[in-house]
Protein backbone atom coordinates (compact mmCIF):
# COMPACT_ATOMS: atom_id res chain seq x y z
CA UNK A 1 0.00 0.00 0.00
CA UNK A 2 1.29 3.87 -0.81
CA UNK A 3 2.41 6.06 1.68
CA UNK A 4 0.40 8.64 0.33
CA UNK A 5 -1.98 8.84 2.45
CA UNK A 6 0.02 10.24 4.84
CA UNK A 7 -0.36 13.69 2.74
CA UNK A 8 -3.70 13.65 3.11
CA UNK A 9 -3.77 12.85 6.72
CA UNK A 10 -1.53 15.87 6.71
CA UNK A 11 -3.81 18.24 4.66
CA UNK A 12 -6.66 16.95 7.64
CA UNK A 13 -4.31 17.76 10.61
CA UNK A 14 -3.75 21.24 9.18
CA UNK A 15 -7.18 22.22 7.97
CA UNK A 16 -8.35 20.74 11.51
CA UNK A 17 -6.18 23.02 12.90
CA UNK A 18 -7.04 26.09 10.87
CA UNK A 19 -10.36 25.49 11.80
CA UNK A 20 -9.85 25.56 15.43
CA UNK A 21 -7.53 28.75 15.45
CA UNK A 22 -10.41 30.71 13.09
CA UNK A 23 -12.84 29.85 15.38
CA UNK A 24 -11.59 30.06 18.78
CA UNK A 25 -12.81 33.13 21.17
CA UNK A 26 -15.51 33.31 18.73
CA UNK A 27 -19.01 32.61 19.23
CA UNK A 28 -21.81 31.49 17.13
CA UNK A 29 -23.22 35.49 15.74
CA UNK A 30 -19.61 36.22 15.10
CA UNK A 31 -18.91 33.66 13.35
CA UNK A 32 -21.56 33.63 11.29
CA UNK A 33 -21.54 37.59 10.43
CA UNK A 34 -17.53 37.38 9.78
CA UNK A 35 -17.93 36.07 6.24
CA UNK A 36 -14.33 35.88 5.87
CA UNK A 37 -14.10 33.76 9.10
CA UNK A 38 -17.11 31.97 7.85
CA UNK A 39 -15.58 31.22 4.50
CA UNK A 40 -12.15 30.02 6.16
CA UNK A 41 -13.78 27.72 7.96
CA UNK A 42 -16.17 26.51 5.68
CA UNK A 43 -12.97 26.07 2.87
CA UNK A 44 -10.77 23.99 5.35
CA UNK A 45 -14.36 21.97 6.35
CA UNK A 46 -14.21 20.83 2.66
CA UNK A 47 -10.51 20.30 2.98
CA UNK A 48 -11.28 17.41 5.88
CA UNK A 49 -13.77 15.95 3.87
CA UNK A 50 -12.16 15.59 0.17
CA UNK A 51 -9.08 14.31 2.47
CA UNK A 52 -10.62 11.82 4.10
CA UNK A 53 -12.58 10.05 1.06
CA UNK A 54 -8.66 9.90 -0.21
CA UNK A 55 -7.29 7.65 3.12
CA UNK A 56 -7.19 3.81 1.72
CA UNK A 57 -10.49 1.82 2.75
CA UNK A 58 -7.81 -0.34 4.38
CA UNK A 59 -6.54 2.66 7.04
CA UNK A 60 -10.08 3.06 7.58
CA UNK A 61 -10.79 0.02 8.88
CA UNK A 62 -7.99 0.03 11.53
CA UNK A 63 -9.95 3.00 13.15
CA UNK A 64 -13.72 2.29 12.99
CA UNK A 65 -14.15 5.08 15.42
CA UNK A 66 -13.43 7.46 13.12
CA UNK A 67 -16.46 8.65 10.92
CA UNK A 68 -14.98 8.44 7.56
CA UNK A 69 -18.18 8.51 5.73
CA UNK A 70 -20.03 11.43 7.55
CA UNK A 71 -16.70 13.76 7.22
CA UNK A 72 -16.93 13.14 3.17
CA UNK A 73 -20.85 13.56 3.43
CA UNK A 74 -20.19 17.14 5.33
CA UNK A 75 -17.47 17.81 2.84
CA UNK A 76 -20.15 17.33 -0.06
CA UNK A 77 -22.91 19.34 1.72
CA UNK A 78 -20.53 22.11 2.04
CA UNK A 79 -18.93 21.95 -1.09
CA UNK A 80 -22.93 21.40 -2.95
CA UNK A 81 -24.99 23.20 -0.52
CA UNK A 82 -22.98 26.23 0.63
CA UNK A 83 -26.22 28.46 0.92
CA UNK A 84 -28.16 25.88 1.86
CA UNK A 85 -25.94 25.27 5.34
CA UNK A 86 -26.99 24.98 8.40
CA UNK A 87 -24.90 27.24 10.90
CA UNK A 88 -26.10 25.82 14.08
CA UNK A 89 -25.33 22.56 12.75
CA UNK A 90 -22.15 23.73 11.59
CA UNK A 91 -21.32 25.37 14.61
CA UNK A 92 -21.68 22.19 16.73
CA UNK A 93 -19.49 20.39 14.27
CA UNK A 94 -16.74 23.01 14.86
CA UNK A 95 -17.19 23.39 18.60
CA UNK A 96 -17.54 19.10 19.42
CA UNK A 97 -16.33 17.20 16.17
CA UNK A 98 -13.42 19.23 14.68
CA UNK A 99 -11.45 18.83 17.97
CA UNK A 100 -12.55 14.75 18.64
CA UNK A 101 -11.17 14.41 15.04
CA UNK A 102 -8.06 16.07 15.41
CA UNK A 103 -7.21 13.84 18.59
CA UNK A 104 -8.28 11.27 16.08
CA UNK A 105 -5.87 11.83 13.22
CA UNK A 106 -2.95 12.99 15.69
CA UNK A 107 -3.14 9.50 16.79
CA UNK A 108 -3.57 7.49 13.60
CA UNK A 109 -0.37 9.61 11.98
CA UNK A 110 1.29 8.53 15.64
CA UNK A 111 0.07 4.96 14.90
CA UNK A 112 0.33 5.02 11.88
CA UNK A 113 4.45 5.69 12.11
CA UNK A 114 3.99 8.84 10.70
CA UNK A 115 5.67 12.24 12.42
CA UNK A 116 4.06 15.67 12.55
Amino acid sequence: MSQDYRLHLDDMLIALEKVLRFTQGVDLARFVDDERTFDAVVRNLEIIGEAAKHIPAEVQARYPDVEWRSIAGLRDIVAHEYFGIDEDILWDIIMHQVPALLTQVRQILKHEGFEE
